[in-house]
């Protein structure tokens, strides 16, 4: 399983009591599931920073540079 890839990992491990490496193998079974749910799900993209990025996250008004009654006494 782990031994070709991190012996350092697999060794550690081996020498918990049994009791440690049933929460070790649940937690693996845990981020296993998590990971599948995920994938089920289509999880999403991470954002990539850049020209057109937020494209859609931002909309304006149609009338966003009508004047402002407020500013009526200053116009």
């Amino acid at each position: 399983m782990l031994r070709h890839e991190r012996p350092d990992l697999a060794s550690k491990i081996d020498a918990l009591p049994a009791h440690l490496k049933k929460q070790v193998a649940e937690y693996i079974d845990f981020a296993d599931e998590k990971k599948a749910e995920a994938k089920r799900n289509g999880a999403a993209k991470p954002f990539k920073p850049g020209f057109g990025g937020a494209k859609g996250l931002i909309v304006l008004s149609a009338d966003w540079d009508a004047p402002l009654e407020d500013f009526k006494d200053y116009m």
